[in-house]
């Protein structure tokens, strides 16, 4: 089959998360059962205009703002009735190909916005943002949809899916789980790791605010925070670190690289997630592998990358509340074994292979 995936960058673009790491994880696959897939996708500065990848194509047009009108043109000039079939795939705005492409379409949403809009824009684009939101869903309501979680199926319910045309793949982890939870070895002192980036929807700030209160209750209690700092709210986050009463138990890490972030979440204890929302919430099913529990707020994704007192702690959304999470996991070393265990174990079915067959079977790729 012949795939068109219009979606916002590939995995070598400097803003690239976990959603192209699923993605060209998926069209490696396909490339590799001899299917051709194309992406199309923004520029970035230095990158090349076209790549082939793992035997996947690229296509790069301009930037996060004109790829939209500019991958509509490309498309009528280059890839008319190319395509079996098109992946629309919806990172904060949709291309809306159900509007000028000839093929069948299929929306994939990792997530929804939402409240995050507030956080990431200022009025009154947030705003514009939040309300647009459900209108385009609902428009686009009538095409088959994938996702990757429970939360993210039901907003889409909400704004006028029916039930039966989204359809739910598996995450994937590029770790391979510790093949023996017995020869890993932790920081001598009870360590909780802020892993990604200092941005506001992460609210990273939640996160010295809760080792705080945790350590008026664990003296030895440290905390690693490790993600590049970004825009405005990272600076805060570094001023708060340096007046914090525990600033010497406070340890920021800056962007770290894959050995690091192997090294710190096989060597603390817990890690914890406080984002507005998540698709899922990757670093969660990462450390997992690795023996780490999490504690994360109850919010969409994350409530779906822990599940409750079996592989972690899901507690309300605030410091106070994760900070109790943090003392419960932590105080009670026949909990803290139970949930590591369990969530070590859940990480080996969070697989590529699996969401690979998961997404063959929605999209009806044979």
């Amino acid at each position: 089959m012949n795939i068109l995936w219009f979606t916002w960058k590939d995995r070598q673009h400097p803003l690239a998360g976990g959603a192209e790491i699923v993605n060209e994880e998926l069209a490696k696959r396909l490339a590799g059962d001899g299917h051709h897939v194309t992406l199309v996708v923004g520029g970035f500065a230095g990158a090349a205009s076209e790549a082939t990848i793992d035997g996947y194509k690229i296509i790069r047009l301009g930037n996060r703002y004109t790829l939209y009108p500019l991958a509509y043109r490309y498309y009528k000039q280059h890839l008319v009735g190319w395509a079996d079939v098109v992946i629309d795939e919806v990172n904060t705005l949709p291309f809306c190909a159900k509007f000028y492409v000839k093929e069948p379409v299929i929306m994939l949403y990792h997530q929804l916005c939402r409240e995050v809009w507030f956080h990431e824009m200022i009025p009154p684009l947030s705003w514009a943002g939040y309300l647009i939101e459900p209108l385009y869903v609902r428009l686009l309501s009538s095409l088959p949809a994938i996702t990757i979680s429970e939360s993210t199926k039901q907003d889409l319910v909400r704004f006028g899916y029916d039930p039966k045309k989204v359809h739910i793949i598996s995450e994937g982890i590029q770790l391979q789980p510790a093949q023996d939870l017995g020869k890993i070895s932790k920081y001598r002192l009870p360590t909780v790791l802020s892993l990604g980036a200092l941005k506001s929807m992460k609210r990273t700030l939640h996160h010295i605010e809760a080792f705080e209160l945790a350590k008026q209750r664990i003296p030895g209690l440290q905390l690693k925070i490790a993600g590049g700092v970004q825009e405005k709210y990272g600076k805060k986050v570094l001023a708060r670190i340096a007046v914090s009463p525990f600033k010497t138990d406070i340890e920021y890490l800056g962007r770290v690289s894959a050995e690091q972030k192997l090294e710190l979440m096989q060597k603390s204890h817990v890690l914890i997630q406080t984002a507005v929302r998540e698709g899922w919430g990757l670093t969660i099913t990462e450390a997992a592998s690795q023996g780490t529990p999490a504690v994360v707020y109850d919010v969409a994704g994350l409530r779906d990358s822990v599940r409750h007192h079996q592989t972690g702690l899901i507690t309300a959304a605030t410091p106070r509340a994760l900070a109790d999470g943090i003392v419960q996991l932590l105080q009670s070393q026949a909990l803290y074994q139970t949930l590591r265990q369990a969530a070590w174990e859940w990480s080996k079915t969070v697989t590529f292979e699996q969401c690979y067959r998961d997404f063959k079977q929605a999209a009806e790729i044979a």
